[in-house]
Parts: structure tokens; C-alpha cells; sequence
């Protein structure tokens, strides 16, 4: 297993002394989570652009070196961009 940082040693820790307890309303966060991510995940419309060659095959080898198809990485990184979580370094 990979080595875990202290936030995660410190969950671990609580949940194998059994102190985690179910919020009030756990079902209904769950299901409101569950139809987020579905949203989220959906995949219904579909575009073509044209890029170079070059960024092209450097999309594709990022996405391989994360181990996703490089369309799944483009539609994350526009996903980023529109929900505000992607930043351009200055």
C-alpha cells in the first residue's frame, strides 16, 4: 500500500478505532453526491476543434503518463476551466 499522509494516517486512525459516526441525513447527502457526480460525468454533447500536431501529441502523452484516454483528459481540463479551478501560472 502507498504511504499515506498525516491526514489520511489520521482518518485511518479514527476509523480502526471505530469514532466515525454517519451524519444525520446520510442517505439524502448521498444520494444529492451520487446525482452530482452522474451530471458531472454525463456526456452528452460532442465538438470538433483543430489543434497542431504538436499539442495534440503532447496531450496524448500526458494523458498517457496519467493513464487516461487524452479525450478524457481534454474534457477535464474544460471542465476545469469553466468551473474556475484552472489557473493559468504567472
Amino acid at each position: 500500500m502507498n504511504e499515506l499522509d498525516q491526514e489520511e494516517q489520521e482518518v485511518l486512525q479514527v476509523f480502526e478505532a471505530g469514532e466515525l459516526r454517519r451524519v444525520p441525513d446520510f442517505a439524502e447527502r448521498k444520494k444529492r453526491h451520487q446525482e452530482y457526480a452522474e451530471a458531472m460525468f454525463r456526456k452528452d454533447a460532442r465538438i470538433n476543434i483543430r489543434l497542431s500536431s504538436r499539442d495534440l501529441r503532447a496531450l496524448q502523452k500526458k494523458a498517457l503518463a496519467e493513464g487516461i484516454p487524452y479525450q478524457t483528459l481534454v474534457a477535464s481540463i474544460l471542465h476545469k476551466y469553466v468551473e474556475g479551478r484552472l489557473h493559468e501560472e504567472r
